[in-house]
């Protein structure tokens, strides 16, 4: 039962940071990205090329995850560094951008994490 809401908890994860990826370089200044984000067009014009390259690093947050996920119990080492990568990045977000991202970036993968170390301690 741990094993497979870790499991879920961390392809969800996954799956946020592909969404941000798609957002970030595809749709940041467009009327997705930019009510998503809370964007004025100008701004969003304006930090396009910036937003790309976070979106960018979104992906190889993705890619580790799923990377780990692929390689079943033989990846827990790897799930652990790139959640732990991702509760570093939300934790990093909501100190410096917006609370907001504590909860929607760090907090799963800090539960993701949490019941990852459960299932296998």
């Amino acid at each position: 039962m741990i094993a497979t809401a870790a499991t879920v908890l961390t392809a969800l994860v996954a799956l946020l940071h592909l969404y941000f990826l798609v957002l970030e370089m595809f749709f940041w200044d467009k009327p997705l990205g930019r009510k998503a984000f809370g964007l004025k067009p100008d701004f969003a014009t304006a930090s396009k090329t910036l937003a790309a390259n976070q979106g960018l690093y979104n992906g190889f947050l993705a890619a580790g995850l799923v990377w780990g996920l692929w390689l079943g119990a033989a990846g827990h080492d790897i799930k652990v560094f790139f959640l732990g990568c991702v509760i570093v990045a939300g934790v990093f977000g909501a100190a410096t951008v917006s609370r907001k991202i504590f909860f929607v970036q760090a907090l799963p993968a800090i539960i993701a994490l949490a019941l990852l170390l459960v299932q296998n301690g």
